[in-house]
């Protein structure tokens, strides 16, 4: 597969941006060869649906500007609608879990939740958040309007806050373990 083709595949699995440095690393090429496919899938995308959104050393992928206005009829319907068993589900794990990223969300779901949390935050039922442990990802939290309409003072006071909170650590066990640390999880595990 081309380098420009795997670039296309990781900016839309991921749904969030990438630095040139993250591809470099990812697809083991050098930052002349990133630069060069980058250029190739900008040209490959002239016409279509989907374009190239660059901003300094980061790329993400978006929808043609063209698109907007369905786009926005569409996403204003979306929103008028009640939530979806999905976004529920998405949502619970986010207002029960502790820095819940999308990885362990995907991972705890077992699908790609990218479009459900588009949603939620466009609703302004969840935030985004710098991730702690690495500035380049974020983490997902429910917003004080949502806890204000639910009327708790925070997440801890929801019901069963404790035991359904122990459920998400156990299932997302292993979401976001950083290779480096594996051996280490693994002795932890069988203490």
């Amino acid at each position: 597969m081309k380098t420009s083709s795997l670039i296309e595949a990781l900016l839309f699995s991921r749904s969030e941006p990438w630095t040139f440095l993250e591809l470099e690393k990812a697809l083991a090429v050098s930052s002349a060869q990133i630069a060069e496919a980058v250029s190739e899938l900008e040209s490959s995308l002239v016409d279509r649906g989907i374009h190239l959104i660059q901003a300094g050393d980061t790329l993400t992928l978006g929808t043609h500007p063209d698109a907007h206005a369905i786009l926005e009829k569409l996403y204003k319907e979306e929103l008028s609608k009640g939530l979806s068993k999905a976004s529920i589900e998405t949502l619970s794990i986010i207002m029960y879990g502790t820095e819940i990223t999308r990885g362990k969300i995907d991972y705890i779901r077992g699908v790609n939740s990218g479009f459900i949390l588009r949603s939620l935050l466009v609703r302004g039922l969840i935030e985004r958040m710098p991730y702690p442990r690495d500035r380049k990802r974020f983490m997902y939290a429910p917003t004080v309007a949502l806890l204000a309409t639910l009327g708790v003072e925070k997440p801890e006071a929801l019901p069963d806050y404790e035991r359904v909170h122990a459920q998400l650590e156990k299932a997302a066990f292993g979401a976001e373990i950083p290779e480096e640390t594996n051996g280490e999880q693994d002795q932890n595990r069988a203490a």
